[in-house]
């Protein structure tokens, strides 16, 4: 567990330290997140303003303040519930809920991260399906040394774990698509 940072800064940096090891597959990568609930309270600040601004971002370079922000928001903060919520249920079925804390921690500050690299990545022109592709095989590396390293699951377990979160997200892609309309639904030109 790491120290405890003293400020916000501190954490985040400590954190970006934490999300690299996870990336990398390094076993201190535990060291480097504060996994208790003070820990949890610095994660969700960072996730929600993060979140924040990507859905207020498109709106900013529009010029317009309005239009689908509030929409952006809720469907980003769905999109993460509901395979957090499977994630608890998987962990309870492994009688492994003390792994929960440990897990929301590393899991909103890798979602923080990974989310402003890829608005980064697309701002530097990159193409969408690369950066989208790309950046799923990391999100996929770090779920998995996440249930790896951080609540230490045995391999059996990691793979019921990943694909529960990835099983979530998929649910809650075509939930969102069927509550709020998707291309189907665009009308069609004369």
């Amino acid at each position: 567990m790491a120290n405890s940072p003293k400020t916000f800064i501190d954490e985040l940096v400590s954190a970006g330290r934490g999300v690299l090891a996870l990336i990398l597959g390094d076993r201190k990568a535990g060291s480097y997140f504060n996994l208790t609930l003070h820990g949890l309270t610095g994660s969700t600040i960072a996730f929600l303003a993060v979140n924040a601004l990507m859905a207020y971002a498109p709106a900013l370079l529009r010029g317009s303040p309005h239009g689908g922000v509030g929409i952006g928001l809720l469907t980003s903060l769905a999109l993460a519930a509901i395979p957090v919520a499977l994630a608890a249920l998987v962990l309870r079925q492994f009688q492994r809920l003390d792994g929960f804390v440990p897990f929301l921690v590393a899991d909103l500050w890798g979602n923080s991260f990974l989310s402003v690299g890829m608005a980064l990545l697309l701002l530097a022109g990159l193409p969408f399906e690369l950066t989208v592709i790309g950046l799923g095989i990391v999100v996929l590396i770090v779920e998995i040394n996440i249930a790896r390293l951080i609540v230490t699951l045995p391999p059996l377990q990691i793979a019921t774990f990943v694909i529960a979160q990835f099983a979530g997200g998929l649910v809650g892609v075509m939930l969102l698509a069927m509550l709020l309309g998707g291309p189907a639904d665009a009308p069609v030109p004369a």
